[in-house]
């Protein structure tokens, strides 16, 4: 409901606009003067600010008062700089990783180029300092589901993991609840001889014997029997108290039961040869490099 006349307002002592809603009314309370005279001005400086650097001749004043860069400006800045950074560039992309890092200079320049590489495409996954969230890797840590060698870790940015690239990294923790794989019931004695693997204990009435046992049937193939992992088709290591989707024993259970396989792009498509290999020596730096 809106009230069409003026009202006296006895609490304020100031009037209203004539507006009202479910018993509400708006005081006319005016913008202060100074506040409207610094709006005014700030709207007729507008078209002068845009106009002004185009049309008047460069001298120190103008300067003072339109100075910004002009699109042919920074057209020559990036050309300067592509001038300055070419050689090292070549550099990058020609050498393989691990020369790349028995050379002080080329190594400055590398880690340099894949921190800005790593903050514009990957931290959005990884964290700004790489160390990862649930289902993103930590690549600060030693623990690399797919290997932290140079080469590996090139592979791995190169052509990525589970993705349409047919040379990407291929493997797949089987949903087993889900599949039939593992009666529903047993799921859980299996969850629980997994946390074992890593020192940590389980309260309830599980079976370890009997999740040993599953363990061995049914997951040592890509585990490893003691659960140390295999790099080959990205089983990561059990007992390294590392948890990729959380090591409590939900998470584990839904793990077990409805399988894992998370997708990296690969960057090859979308990042040159150059910035791969910083790339590849960035994320080695960062301390898990093997």
């Amino acid at each position: 409901m809106s009230a069409q006349h003026e009202h006296f307002d006895r609490v304020t002592g100031k009037t209203t606009t004539g507006h009202e809603w479910d018993g509400i009314r708006e005081l006319n309370n005016p913008l202060p003067r100074w506040w409207l005279m610094v709006f005014y001005v700030c709207i007729a400086w507008t078209p002068i600010y845009m106009i002004a650097p185009y049309v008047l001749p460069s001298n120190r004043i103008t300067n003072i008062f339109f100075s910004f860069p002009t699109r042919s400006e920074i057209e020559t800045d990036i050309a300067a700089l592509r001038a300055t950074r070419g050689e090292s560039m070549v550099q990058l992309a020609s050498a393989d990783p691990a020369a790349i890092i028995g050379d002080p200079k080329l190594l400055g320049v590398a880690r340099a180029l894949g921190k800005a590489a790593f903050g514009t495409n990957c931290a959005p996954c990884h964290g700004q300092g790489a160390q990862g969230a649930k289902a993103y890797p930590n690549l600060n840590d030693d623990q690399w589901l797919w290997g932290g060698t140079l080469a590996d870790i090139k592979q791995t940015i190169t052509h990525g993991i589970r993705n349409e690239n047919p040379e990407s990294r291929v493997g797949q923790m089987p949903a087993f609840g889900r599949d039939g794989l593992l009666p529903k019931a047993d799921i859980p004695h299996v969850a629980a001889y997994v946390r074992t693997l890593s020192g940590r204990t389980t309260e309830g009435a599980y079976d370890l014997k009997k999740g040993a046992t599953l363990f061995s049937e049914n997951c040592a193939a890509c585990h490893g029997d003691a659960g140390k992992g295999n790099s080959d088709v990205g089983a990561p290591n059990l007992t390294a108290d590392i948890w990729l989707y959380g090591g409590d024993m939900n998470a584990i259970v839904e793990t077990v039961t409805n399988g894992r396989g998370g997708v990296m792009p690969g960057w090859a498509s979308r990042l040159d040869e150059a910035t791969v290999n910083a790339l590849t020596v960035y994320v080695h730096t960062l301390g898990g490099g093997r």
